[in-house]
């Protein structure tokens, strides 16, 4: 006699099981701040990126099994990149990529036995704050349109609590960079995250034509000082004023 599973069941199971499997990577925060969208992930690995570019505007954040959300984005840069060789670059879009991803992240969910155990964001930045788009798709193809933070992976319960605790609208890189290292810290009491242990990103609005930079471990270490110098979140007056050296060990 044939072994039956209902339909219920086996969607239940695999959301149990990606679920399982995405808790247990490190985790990944994205958040807004005054000039842009700031990426950092807990990743002391120099090879292996969590965060990347994925267009002009756009960058691609991800937590999981490393080789599936690395064909998920190879996936999106050529969708990037045919369409805006084949129509304009204006029509590549961060929804447009959220659409894609949702449709490949569904149909595996849906047709294959292992549905992937991945998270992302996608993220566009625009030419201010309000115009900004942040995008999170989960393993079943779902969408949500997120505004001011992201936590994604790892004890992402707590991460957020965290970041819903410390983040400030319209705050600096040195600030939303504290914020987010605190976040991903409150996951263990007992741990310091230092700049090595940290990759982060960011979509600069102030930067032309590619505005995706990634931040060198040294660039970090003077971002964390500055912000502990000036009190961070909700610190001594002033401490939303400081602005870091541009270019300083930047890509």
């Amino acid at each position: 006699m044939p072994f039956y599973v209902s339909p219920e069941q086996q969607m239940k199971d695999k959301a149990d099981y990606a679920r399982k499997g995405i808790a247990r990577g490190r985790s990944v925060v994205v958040l807004q701040y005054d000039d842009g969208i700031l990426f950092v992930a807990d990743n002391p690995s120099r090879a292996l990126h969590k965060i990347s570019e994925i267009y002009d505007r756009i960058a691609f954040a991800a937590v999981g099994k490393y080789n599936e959300f690395e064909n998920l984005r190879l996936g999106g840069v050529r969708y990037a990149d045919i369409n805006g060789y084949q129509y304009d670059r204006r029509d590549v879009t961060a929804r447009g990529l959220a659409n894609v991803y949702a449709q490949s992240l569904g149909t595996i969910f849906t047709e294959t036995n292992k549905p992937y155990e991945v998270e992302l964001v996608v993220a566009e930045v625009g030419e201010d704050a309000e115009t900004d788009q942040i995008y999170r798709l989960t393993f079943d193809g779902s969408v949500a349109d997120e505004h001011g933070y992201v936590a994604m992976g790892g004890q992402a319960d707590a991460v957020a609590q965290s970041l819903k605790d410390g983040y400030r609208e319209g705050s600096s890189l040195e600030e939303a960079l504290r914020t987010a290292v605190r976040a991903l810290e409150a996951q263990d009491s007992e741990r310091h995250l230092e700049a090595t242990s940290l990759e982060v990103a960011v979509l600069d609005r102030n930067r032309e034509h590619r505005l995706f930079r990634r931040l060198s471990a040294a660039r970090i270490a003077d971002l964390l000082a500055a912000a502990g110098e000036s009190g961070g979140p909700g610190g001594s007056p002033g401490g939303g004023d400081a602005r870091p050296v541009s270019g300083a060990g930047e890509e």
